[in-house]
Protein backbone atom coordinates (compact mmCIF):
# COMPACT_ATOMS: atom_id res chain seq x y z
CA UNK A 1 0.00 0.00 0.00
CA UNK A 2 1.42 3.45 -0.88
CA UNK A 3 2.22 5.70 2.07
CA UNK A 4 1.49 9.40 2.48
CA UNK A 5 4.29 11.89 1.64
CA UNK A 6 6.48 12.84 4.59
CA UNK A 7 5.63 16.27 6.04
CA UNK A 8 8.51 16.52 8.55
CA UNK A 9 11.78 14.99 7.32
CA UNK A 10 14.05 16.79 9.81
CA UNK A 11 15.03 13.58 11.61
CA UNK A 12 15.90 11.75 8.38
CA UNK A 13 17.85 14.73 7.05
CA UNK A 14 19.90 14.79 10.25
CA UNK A 15 20.52 11.02 9.93
CA UNK A 16 21.99 11.69 6.48
CA UNK A 17 24.12 14.56 7.89
CA UNK A 18 22.17 17.19 5.99
CA UNK A 19 21.61 20.69 7.39
CA UNK A 20 18.28 21.21 9.18
CA UNK A 21 16.32 24.20 10.47
CA UNK A 22 16.33 22.81 14.02
CA UNK A 23 17.83 19.88 15.90
CA UNK A 24 15.34 17.00 15.66
CA UNK A 25 14.29 15.31 18.89
CA UNK A 26 12.74 11.99 19.82
CA UNK A 27 13.08 9.97 23.03
CA UNK A 28 13.98 6.38 23.67
CA UNK A 29 10.93 4.69 25.22
CA UNK A 30 8.82 7.76 24.36
CA UNK A 31 5.70 5.57 24.29
CA UNK A 32 5.50 4.15 27.79
CA UNK A 33 4.40 4.10 31.38
CA UNK A 34 5.04 7.79 32.13
CA UNK A 35 1.96 8.59 29.99
CA UNK A 36 -1.40 7.97 31.70
CA UNK A 37 -3.01 7.21 28.34
CA UNK A 38 -0.47 4.41 27.82
CA UNK A 39 -1.29 2.96 31.24
CA UNK A 40 -4.98 3.00 30.33
CA UNK A 41 -4.37 1.24 27.00
CA UNK A 42 -2.15 -1.38 28.63
CA UNK A 43 -4.88 -2.06 31.18
CA UNK A 44 -7.29 -2.71 28.31
CA UNK A 45 -4.76 -5.04 26.68
CA UNK A 46 -4.30 -6.99 29.91
CA UNK A 47 -0.52 -7.39 29.70
CA UNK A 48 2.58 -6.01 28.01
CA UNK A 49 2.61 -8.78 25.40
CA UNK A 50 -1.12 -8.36 24.93
CA UNK A 51 -0.34 -4.76 24.05
CA UNK A 52 2.68 -5.48 21.84
CA UNK A 53 1.06 -8.29 19.87
CA UNK A 54 -2.17 -6.41 19.12
CA UNK A 55 -1.76 -4.28 16.00
CA UNK A 56 -4.41 -1.74 16.98
CA UNK A 57 -3.05 -1.28 20.50
CA UNK A 58 0.56 -1.08 19.29
CA UNK A 59 -0.47 1.58 16.78
CA UNK A 60 -2.40 3.52 19.40
CA UNK A 61 0.42 3.68 21.93
CA UNK A 62 3.07 4.48 19.30
CA UNK A 63 1.10 7.59 18.36
CA UNK A 64 0.24 8.69 21.92
CA UNK A 65 3.42 10.73 22.57
CA UNK A 66 3.02 12.46 19.20
CA UNK A 67 -0.41 13.71 20.27
CA UNK A 68 1.20 15.38 23.30
CA UNK A 69 4.60 16.52 22.02
CA UNK A 70 5.89 17.84 18.64
CA UNK A 71 8.45 15.06 18.33
CA UNK A 72 10.35 14.62 15.07
CA UNK A 73 10.08 10.82 14.83
CA UNK A 74 7.95 7.93 16.01
CA UNK A 75 9.42 4.59 17.12
CA UNK A 76 7.62 1.28 16.81
CA UNK A 77 6.11 0.10 20.08
CA UNK A 78 7.50 -3.38 20.67
CA UNK A 79 10.22 -5.08 22.72
CA UNK A 80 13.78 -6.09 21.96
CA UNK A 81 13.08 -9.68 23.06
CA UNK A 82 10.53 -10.58 20.38
CA UNK A 83 13.21 -12.35 18.32
CA UNK A 84 14.34 -14.86 20.98
CA UNK A 85 10.68 -15.34 21.91
CA UNK A 86 10.06 -16.41 18.30
CA UNK A 87 12.98 -18.85 18.69
CA UNK A 88 10.88 -20.66 21.31
CA UNK A 89 12.40 -19.36 24.55
CA UNK A 90 9.02 -18.50 26.09
CA UNK A 91 9.01 -14.78 26.88
CA UNK A 92 6.84 -13.43 29.69
CA UNK A 93 6.67 -10.21 31.67
CA UNK A 94 6.05 -10.55 35.40
CA UNK A 95 4.73 -7.50 37.22
CA UNK A 96 7.63 -5.70 38.88
CA UNK A 97 10.19 -8.18 37.58
CA UNK A 98 10.66 -7.34 33.91
CA UNK A 99 11.11 -9.88 31.10
CA UNK A 100 11.80 -13.55 31.76
CA UNK A 101 12.46 -16.57 29.53
CA UNK A 102 11.02 -19.96 30.44
CA UNK A 103 13.76 -21.75 28.45
CA UNK A 104 17.12 -19.97 28.80
CA UNK A 105 19.98 -21.11 26.56
CA UNK A 106 22.95 -22.31 28.62
CA UNK A 107 24.49 -25.44 27.14
CA UNK A 108 25.79 -26.90 23.91
CA UNK A 109 22.58 -28.71 23.01
CA UNK A 110 20.39 -25.65 23.51
CA UNK A 111 22.70 -23.46 21.44
CA UNK A 112 23.03 -26.07 18.69
CA UNK A 113 19.23 -26.15 18.43
CA UNK A 114 18.94 -22.40 17.83
CA UNK A 115 17.99 -21.17 14.38
CA UNK A 116 16.74 -18.00 12.72
CA UNK A 117 13.03 -18.09 13.55
CA UNK A 118 10.16 -18.32 11.09
CA UNK A 119 9.36 -14.64 10.55
CA UNK A 120 5.65 -15.47 10.38
CA UNK A 121 5.85 -15.81 14.16
CA UNK A 122 6.68 -12.08 14.20
CA UNK A 123 3.98 -11.09 11.74
CA UNK A 124 2.31 -9.02 14.46
CA UNK A 125 5.36 -6.74 14.51
CA UNK A 126 5.41 -6.18 10.76
CA UNK A 127 1.65 -5.65 10.66
CA UNK A 128 2.08 -3.05 13.41
CA UNK A 129 4.81 -1.27 11.43
CA UNK A 130 2.55 -1.00 8.39
CA UNK A 131 -0.42 0.09 10.51
CA UNK A 132 1.62 2.76 12.34
CA UNK A 133 3.10 4.06 9.10
CA UNK A 134 -0.40 4.49 7.66
CA UNK A 135 -1.72 6.06 10.86
CA UNK A 136 1.15 8.57 10.93
CA UNK A 137 -0.04 9.74 7.51
CA UNK A 138 3.34 11.32 6.80
CA UNK A 139 3.46 13.37 10.02
CA UNK A 140 6.96 12.15 11.00
CA UNK A 141 9.20 9.18 10.07
CA UNK A 142 8.81 5.78 11.74
CA UNK A 143 11.81 4.06 13.34
CA UNK A 144 11.97 0.27 13.56
CA UNK A 145 14.37 -1.46 15.94
CA UNK A 146 15.88 -4.59 17.39
CA UNK A 147 18.17 -5.57 20.21
CA UNK A 148 21.75 -6.25 19.18
CA UNK A 149 23.02 -9.84 18.96
CA UNK A 150 25.04 -9.46 22.19
CA UNK A 151 22.23 -7.80 24.15
CA UNK A 152 19.79 -10.53 23.08
CA UNK A 153 22.35 -13.15 24.11
CA UNK A 154 22.56 -11.63 27.59
CA UNK A 155 18.84 -12.17 28.15
CA UNK A 156 18.81 -15.56 26.42
CA UNK A 157 21.56 -16.98 28.64
CA UNK A 158 20.70 -15.23 31.90
CA UNK A 159 16.99 -15.93 31.40
CA UNK A 160 16.13 -12.41 32.62
CA UNK A 161 17.82 -9.12 33.39
CA UNK A 162 21.07 -9.37 35.32
CA UNK A 163 23.10 -7.34 37.76
CA UNK A 164 26.43 -9.09 37.13
CA UNK A 165 26.07 -10.98 33.77
CA UNK A 166 27.71 -13.96 35.48
CA UNK A 167 26.07 -16.67 33.38
CA UNK A 168 26.54 -15.08 29.96
CA UNK A 169 30.12 -14.03 30.68
CA UNK A 170 30.94 -17.46 32.10
CA UNK A 171 29.76 -19.00 28.83
CA UNK A 172 31.67 -16.41 26.80
CA UNK A 173 34.98 -16.99 28.60
CA UNK A 174 34.72 -20.76 29.06
CA UNK A 175 33.18 -21.68 25.70
CA UNK A 176 33.76 -18.84 23.24
CA UNK A 177 32.91 -21.24 20.41
CA UNK A 178 29.36 -21.61 21.75
CA UNK A 179 29.01 -17.88 22.26
CA UNK A 180 30.09 -17.21 18.68
CA UNK A 181 27.53 -19.75 17.44
CA UNK A 182 24.78 -18.07 19.50
CA UNK A 183 25.75 -14.60 18.32
CA UNK A 184 25.90 -15.66 14.66
CA UNK A 185 22.34 -17.00 14.81
CA UNK A 186 21.21 -13.86 16.61
CA UNK A 187 22.86 -11.59 14.05
CA UNK A 188 21.24 -13.33 11.09
CA UNK A 189 17.86 -13.35 12.87
CA UNK A 190 18.10 -9.65 13.72
CA UNK A 191 19.03 -8.77 10.14
CA UNK A 192 16.04 -10.70 8.76
CA UNK A 193 13.79 -9.12 11.40
CA UNK A 194 14.89 -5.56 10.59
CA UNK A 195 14.64 -6.17 6.85
CA UNK A 196 11.04 -7.30 7.33
CA UNK A 197 10.36 -4.09 9.29
CA UNK A 198 11.88 -2.10 6.43
CA UNK A 199 9.68 -3.94 3.93
CA UNK A 200 6.64 -3.16 6.09
CA UNK A 201 7.35 0.57 6.13
CA UNK A 202 10.05 1.45 8.69
CA UNK A 203 11.92 4.57 7.50
CA UNK A 204 14.95 4.14 9.79
CA UNK A 205 16.15 1.22 11.90
CA UNK A 206 18.01 1.18 15.20
CA UNK A 207 20.10 -1.47 16.95
CA UNK A 208 19.98 -1.28 20.74
CA UNK A 209 23.24 -2.68 22.13
CA UNK A 210 22.01 -2.00 25.64
CA UNK A 211 24.56 -4.23 27.38
CA UNK A 212 27.60 -3.81 25.13
CA UNK A 213 29.14 -1.57 27.77
CA UNK A 214 29.37 -4.40 30.34
CA UNK A 215 32.09 -6.09 28.28
CA UNK A 216 35.83 -5.77 28.73
CA UNK A 217 37.92 -4.05 26.10
CA UNK A 218 38.70 -6.67 23.46
CA UNK A 219 35.65 -8.71 24.39
CA UNK A 220 33.43 -5.84 23.21
CA UNK A 221 35.06 -5.84 19.80
CA UNK A 222 34.91 -9.63 19.47
CA UNK A 223 31.51 -10.46 20.90
CA UNK A 224 29.44 -7.30 20.37
CA UNK A 225 30.85 -5.01 17.69
CA UNK A 226 31.65 -7.78 15.20
CA UNK A 227 28.09 -9.08 15.31
CA UNK A 228 26.56 -5.63 15.11
CA UNK A 229 28.64 -5.25 11.94
CA UNK A 230 27.32 -8.61 10.70
CA UNK A 231 23.75 -7.33 11.08
CA UNK A 232 24.48 -4.02 9.36
CA UNK A 233 26.08 -5.76 6.40
CA UNK A 234 22.86 -7.64 5.66
CA UNK A 235 20.38 -4.76 5.95
CA UNK A 236 18.40 -3.44 3.01
CA UNK A 237 19.34 0.08 1.98
CA UNK A 238 15.94 1.16 0.64
CA UNK A 239 12.50 1.10 2.19
CA UNK A 240 9.08 0.00 0.98
CA UNK A 241 8.68 3.29 -0.90
CA UNK A 242 12.17 3.22 -2.43
CA UNK A 243 13.57 5.83 0.00
CA UNK A 244 16.99 5.10 1.60
CA UNK A 245 16.78 3.84 5.20
CA UNK A 246 19.39 5.14 7.68
CA UNK A 247 20.77 2.80 10.34
CA UNK A 248 21.38 3.82 13.97
CA UNK A 249 23.59 1.96 16.47
CA UNK A 250 23.33 2.74 20.17
CA UNK A 251 25.73 1.11 22.64
CA UNK A 252 25.10 2.06 26.24
CA UNK A 253 28.50 2.47 27.84
CA UNK A 254 30.15 2.41 24.41
CA UNK A 255 31.89 5.78 24.55
CA UNK A 256 35.26 4.08 25.08
CA UNK A 257 35.05 2.46 21.65
CA UNK A 258 33.97 5.33 19.40
CA UNK A 259 37.14 4.99 17.32
CA UNK A 260 36.23 1.37 16.53
CA UNK A 261 32.57 2.19 15.99
CA UNK A 262 33.44 4.81 13.40
CA UNK A 263 34.13 1.95 10.99
CA UNK A 264 30.59 0.53 11.32
CA UNK A 265 28.49 0.58 8.15
CA UNK A 266 25.80 2.81 9.65
CA UNK A 267 24.77 6.45 9.45
CA UNK A 268 24.14 7.35 13.12
CA UNK A 269 25.83 6.53 16.43
CA UNK A 270 23.78 6.93 19.60
CA UNK A 271 25.59 8.07 22.74
CA UNK A 272 24.78 7.76 26.42
CA UNK A 273 25.14 10.64 28.89
CA UNK A 274 28.74 9.77 29.82
CA UNK A 275 30.04 10.99 26.45
CA UNK A 276 30.86 14.60 25.62
CA UNK A 277 29.15 15.40 22.32
CA UNK A 278 31.83 17.82 21.20
CA UNK A 279 34.57 15.25 21.76
CA UNK A 280 32.50 12.62 19.94
CA UNK A 281 31.90 15.02 17.07
CA UNK A 282 35.65 15.64 16.73
CA UNK A 283 36.33 11.90 16.81
CA UNK A 284 33.58 10.42 14.61
CA UNK A 285 31.27 13.22 13.42
CA UNK A 286 33.45 15.19 11.04
CA UNK A 287 34.64 14.48 7.51
CA UNK A 288 33.14 12.70 4.55
CA UNK A 289 32.85 9.40 6.42
CA UNK A 290 31.59 10.91 9.67
CA UNK A 291 28.54 9.72 11.58
CA UNK A 292 25.53 11.70 12.69
CA UNK A 293 25.33 11.68 16.50
CA UNK A 294 22.26 10.93 18.60
CA UNK A 295 21.79 11.69 22.31
CA UNK A 296 22.54 12.25 25.04
CA UNK A 297 20.93 14.06 27.99
CA UNK A 298 20.68 12.12 31.27
CA UNK A 299 17.05 10.88 31.56
CA UNK A 300 17.03 11.95 35.21
CA UNK A 301 17.30 15.57 34.12
CA UNK A 302 13.58 15.23 33.43
CA UNK A 303 12.90 15.16 37.20
CA UNK A 304 14.28 18.69 37.58
CA UNK A 305 12.05 21.80 37.27
CA UNK A 306 11.42 23.02 33.69
CA UNK A 307 13.88 25.92 33.97
CA UNK A 308 16.65 23.49 34.93
CA UNK A 309 15.64 21.16 32.08
CA UNK A 310 15.99 24.09 29.69
CA UNK A 311 19.45 24.86 31.10
CA UNK A 312 20.57 21.24 30.68
CA UNK A 313 19.22 21.18 27.12
CA UNK A 314 21.37 24.24 26.42
CA UNK A 315 24.45 22.43 27.75
CA UNK A 316 23.86 19.45 25.45
CA UNK A 317 23.27 21.60 22.38
CA UNK A 318 26.31 23.73 23.16
CA UNK A 319 28.50 20.69 23.78
CA UNK A 320 27.79 19.50 20.22
CA UNK A 321 28.78 22.92 18.93
CA UNK A 322 27.85 25.04 15.95
CA UNK A 323 25.13 23.35 13.87
CA UNK A 324 25.92 22.30 10.31
CA UNK A 325 24.31 24.91 8.01
CA UNK A 326 25.70 24.28 4.52
CA UNK A 327 22.85 22.73 2.53
CA UNK A 328 25.11 22.00 -0.43
CA UNK A 329 27.03 19.22 1.30
CA UNK A 330 26.83 16.84 4.29
CA UNK A 331 28.38 17.77 7.61
CA UNK A 332 28.22 17.03 11.35
CA UNK A 333 24.62 16.70 12.61
CA UNK A 334 22.94 16.02 15.93
CA UNK A 335 19.69 14.23 16.80
CA UNK A 336 18.62 15.14 20.34
CA UNK A 337 17.67 12.20 22.55
CA UNK A 338 18.12 10.81 26.03
CA UNK A 339 21.24 8.88 26.98
CA UNK A 340 18.95 5.89 27.67
CA UNK A 341 15.21 5.24 28.00
CA UNK A 342 12.77 7.58 29.72
CA UNK A 343 11.79 6.65 33.29
CA UNK A 344 8.22 5.59 34.00
CA UNK A 345 8.08 8.20 36.78
CA UNK A 346 8.82 11.17 34.49
CA UNK A 347 6.23 14.00 34.59
CA UNK A 348 4.81 14.44 31.06
CA UNK A 349 4.93 18.24 31.46
CA UNK A 350 8.69 17.98 31.87
CA UNK A 351 8.95 16.10 28.58
CA UNK A 352 6.99 18.92 26.95
CA UNK A 353 9.47 21.42 28.40
CA UNK A 354 12.41 19.44 27.03
CA UNK A 355 11.01 19.09 23.50
CA UNK A 356 10.07 22.77 23.38
CA UNK A 357 13.51 23.80 24.62
CA UNK A 358 15.32 21.66 22.04
CA UNK A 359 13.32 23.15 19.17
CA UNK A 360 13.50 26.76 20.36
CA UNK A 361 17.16 26.79 21.41
CA UNK A 362 18.41 24.89 18.38
CA UNK A 363 16.63 27.34 16.06
CA UNK A 364 18.33 30.22 17.85
CA UNK A 365 21.72 28.55 17.36
CA UNK A 366 21.04 28.59 13.60
CA UNK A 367 19.80 32.20 13.51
Amino acid sequence: MPFAPLQNDTFLRACWRQATDHTPVWLMRQAGRYLPEYVATRAKAGSFMGLATNVDYATEVTLQPLERFPLDAAILFSDILTVPDAMGLGLSFEAGEGPRFACPVRDEAAIAALAVPDLDKLRYVFDAVASIRRALNGRVPLIGFSGSPWTLACYMVEGAGSSDYRLVKSLMYSRPDLMHRLLAVNADAVAAYLNAQIDAGAQAVMLFDSWGGVLADGAFQEFSLAYTARVLGQLKRDGADGTPVPRIVFTKGGGLWLDAMRALDCEVLGLDWTVNLGAARAKVGEGAQGKALQGNIDPNVLFAPPDRIEAEVAKVLQSFGTPHADRSQPGPTHIFNLGHGISQFTPPDHVAALVSAVHAQSRLLRA
